[in-house]
Formats: structure tokens, C-alpha cells, sequence
């Protein structure tokens, strides 16, 4: 089989990729660049096949069947898996949570799978109009420094596709738990630190994993921390929004 090489920038990184599938290109076309890579990344047969064994493993954990991906698809998963695990050396890590800006300040929301994430951030659209754009409905990437945090968008964007190939202020992660009011407040980074272990990228890599610890840490003192309790009425994204320019904590 032919390789497929190519070059993509994200989060400011250009890497390098040689892909076994020209739909891993097309995938990434928004992010393609003709600069020279900082990095390389090659996939083989094997990398898809424990994206295949992880995915199944998922499945069983989680007590559902186990569904089969093709090649094509598995092969995208075994790219940025590869481009995250590098990327801890750029500060830089990937979160699961949807990211949406508004007058140019990102906002990340993270939940457990089926909370309603991309439900509420599509309420911020509805609500700000022109002022919202998504950065990334599933995967970003955070820039995570001294001086501040910087949300990217990735190809890695969920199954609605929603993100944008831009750089954004990350000015909050907000915690979103279903309740029948909507009710926000801000909380302490030792409260939120189980989420944002569960949601961000750990690496099987002790050194990588101490870095990845590290990062969140510095995250966890740049960005304002919060937890709603959300209905999914068009009010949530308005008592959100207020909440996060003016809450401090109890």
C-alpha cells in the first residue's frame, strides 16, 4: 500500500504525517499547511489494531456490543493518539470537553458522556448569535502555560463536526451536570480535579503522565473553574455565561 504523507498544523505545531489511508488526509484538510514539520508520525498496521482492541475493550467495560470500526476510520484514532502523546513536550494536552467562544474568550464544558455538552453549547449559540464560535465540539487541544491557557480547535471534533481551525483565550472550564434549575458556582481546583483527570489525555508513560499531572495543575490556577446545573432550557446559556464574568468562590 502506498503511503499518504502530509503535513498538519495544531496548536502552532506543524507535524508530519504518514498515513496507510488518503480519507486520514481528508480528514485533516482543514488543518493542512506547507510548513516543515516539527515532528513525525508514522502509522502502521499495528497501531490500528490496538485502536481496534482498545475500542473493543471500551465496549465490554461499559457492558455494550461491540461495534467494528473500519480500518479507515481506527487509523485517524492511532494519528492524534500519536500527535497528543508527543504534544506533552509542547505543554500542550488534549481535553475532552466542547469549547465554545464568545467575544473572543473560549469556554470549555466537560461531563461525563451524555450529560449534554454539545446540547448546551449549541443553547450559547442560540443565544449569542454571531458572537459564538466553536473551537471543538469533543476533542481541543489546550496550550497550557504560566502566562495563560489557549484553546485550539482539532479534526477531532465529534460526531456532529463542529470546530473551527482557530486559536482562543481559554477563560473557564465549566463542570455541567443535569438539574431541573439552573444554578452555577464557582469552585476550587481541588473540587474540580477529579474532572479534569477523567477528561484529559493520560499517557501509559510514567514521564508523560507527571507531565500531563503537571500541566493540569497549572491549569487549574489560570482558568476559572465552575459547576452548573443545567435544564437545557435557552435560560442555561445565559445563567452560564453571567456566571462565569462575575462568581468567585464560596
Amino acid at each position: 500500500m502506498d503511503r499518504i504523507t502530509f503535513v498538519i498544523r495544531l496548536a502552532d505545531v506543524p507535524v508530519g504525517i504518514s498515513a496507510l489511508y488518503p480519507s486520514t488526509k481528508e480528514y485533516c484538510r482543514a488543518y493542512l499547511t506547507e510548513d516543515a514539520p516539527a515532528l513525525s508520525i508514522e502509522i502502521s498496521p499495528e497501531d490500528i489494531a490496538f485502536e481496534r482492541e482498545k475500542s473493543a475493550r471500551e465496549d465490554v467495560y461499559e457492558a455494550l456490543p461491540v461495534r467494528q470500526y473500519p480500518d479507515y476510520y481506527l487509523e485517524t484514532l492511532a494519528v492524534y493518539r500519536k500527535i497528543v502523546e508527543a504534544f506533552l513536550d509542547y505543554d500542550v494536552i488534549l481535553f475532552h470537553g466542547s469549547v465554545i467562544a464568545v467575544d473572543n474568550a473560549a469556554y470549555l464544558f466537560a461531563a461525563k458522556s451524555g450529560t449534554g455538552k454539545s446540547t448546551h453549547t449549541r443553547l450559547w449559540r442560540e443565544r449569542f448569535g454571531e458572537r459564538a464560535v466553536m473551537v471543538n465540539d469533543d476533542k481541543p487541544l489546550l496550550k497550557i502555560t504560566r502566562d495563560g491557557v489557549t484553546a485550539y480547535g482539532t479534526p477531532w471534533d465529534g460526531k456532529h463536526r463542529l470546530s473551527n481551525n482557530i486559536a482562543v483565550p481559554l477563560q473557564a472550564i465549566c463542570i455541567l451536570e443535569r438539574s431541573q434549575k439552573n444554578q452555577i458556582r464557582q469552585v476550587t481546583p481541588r473540587d474540580a480535579w477529579p474532572m479534569l483527570m477523567q477528561q484529559s489525555y493520560r499517557s501509559a508513560d510514567p514521564g508523560k503522565l507527571a507531565k500531563s499531572m503537571e500541566l493540569l495543575d497549572i491549569l487549574a490556577s489560570e482558568v476559572g473553574l465552575y459547576r452548573l446545573g443545567c435544564n437545557m432550557e435557552p435560560e442555561a446559556a445565559e445563567v452560564a455565561y453571567q456566571g462565569m464574568q462575575s462568581l468567585h468562590y464560596e
